[in-house]
């Protein structure tokens, strides 16, 4: 492929990770039914062999499947070749979500992720979301004692608001957040990106292809599968909304055209313009795509090329969400005074 996937070190704790890592999630759940395991198998072992070893999943994803096949494809003596993230503290009961951080429940989870995925410690175990009705102190003391005893190595955070970073960080250091960031969300870098930065605490984008369409724009929806929640979940795909992001992603393509790039490599690029501090992790269940994504690290953009790119963001139309099921990067939990306080209450005679 001509192109090397360096290594780096992500935050300051100690983790060395691939500068781009691999999202799992769409081999399992989400973008329509699950692919086949063989096929998936074959992708990631592709990917690790091309350098790329920082993969990424959760208990959620499936559920409980994505990292069922994370744990059949790392057999053979692939486990020491890569880095696992796994993600804890979305349930899906009686058909509702809801979010747990409460301490029983962050070790069980840990330990069915474990038998899972079937190895003896996770490299980066996130908080997938906040549970706002537990201080973000409780949930962090009991990962700081999965990590004493050997069955984490670095904890993350996924969408936490900077004063919830702060305050988890401050319980024990926090190697990754994993946040959305690309080309047309880009509302973390006003306070959550500088918050980071301060602490030394590394930045894993999610969706920085925008889930797809800053690679193939529309047409995307076309060839969506039955069960694919872009179709429903994610205003920016609807009605009016798309039709004007469309001229988003024709612009992307006329510049990527003048670069001798795909549109994939130049969004993908951008991302990774942003620092030596960032590692996204695109998804992809093609093994042309994954050439494809690691082909953006030797795409190089100007400061006015950067400048260009980003203006885009101004333009998109439509949340990022629909119905907010989960919590969010703005989302703070009880302070941990008036949760002592609530304990002593409940225990007083």
């Amino acid at each position: 492929m001509g192109v090397s996937v360096a290594r780096i070190k992500l935050g300051s704790q100690g983790l060395e990770v691939s500068k781009q890592g691999l999202g799992c999630m769409g081999m399992s759940a989400s973008y329509g039914p699950p692919k086949p395991e063989p096929d998936m198998i074959r992708l990631i072992h592709h990917a690790i062999n091309s350098g790329v070893t920082f993969l990424d999943t959760s208990d959620v994803y499936g559920p409980h499947t994505n990292e069922l096949l994370i744990g059949k494809a790392l057999k053979g003596g692939m486990r020491e070749k890569v880095q696992i993230a796994s993600k804890f503290a979305a349930v899906n009961q009686d058909g509702k979500r809801e979010i747990r951080g409460d301490p029983a429940y962050v070790r069980s989870a840990c330990e069915a992720s474990l038998k899972r995925l079937d190895v003896d410690c996770i490299d980066l175990y996130y908080v997938h979301r906040i549970d706002t009705r537990v201080p973000i102190e409780i949930t962090m003391g009991e990962l700081k004692k999965l990590v004493e005893e050997g069955k984490v190595k670095y904890i993350g955070l996924s969408e936490a608001s900077p004063s919830t970073i702060r305050r988890a960080h401050a319980v024990h250091p926090i190697t990754a957040v994993q946040i959305e960031w690309s080309l047309w969300s880009r509302d973390v870098e006003e306070e959550l990106i500088p918050t980071c930065r301060e602490l030394g605490i590394g930045i894993v984008p999610y969706s920085p292809l925008g889930r797809g369409f800053l690679s193939v724009g529309p047409k995307l929806l076309e060839k969506a599968s039955e069960g694919d929640v872009r179709k429903t979940y994610f205003p920016r795909f609807q009605g009016e909304n798309l039709e004007s992001n469309k001229l988003i992603y024709e612009k992307i393509c006329e510049i990527a055209t003048s670069k001798g790039c795909s549109p994939s490599q130049l969004a993908l690029a951008w991302v990774h313009h942003q620092g030596d501090d960032v590692v996204p992790i695109p998804g992809t269940t093609k093994i042309d795509n994954l050439n494809d994504n690691i082909g953006a690290l030797s795409v190089k953009l100007t400061p006015e090329e950067m400048s260009l790119l980003s203006s885009l963001a101004e333009n998109v139309k439509g949340e990022r969400y629909m119905a907010m099921t989960y919590t969010w990067n703005d989302s703070d939990t009880p302070p941990l005074e008036s949760w002592k306080l609530i304990c002593m209450t409940a225990s007083a005679p």
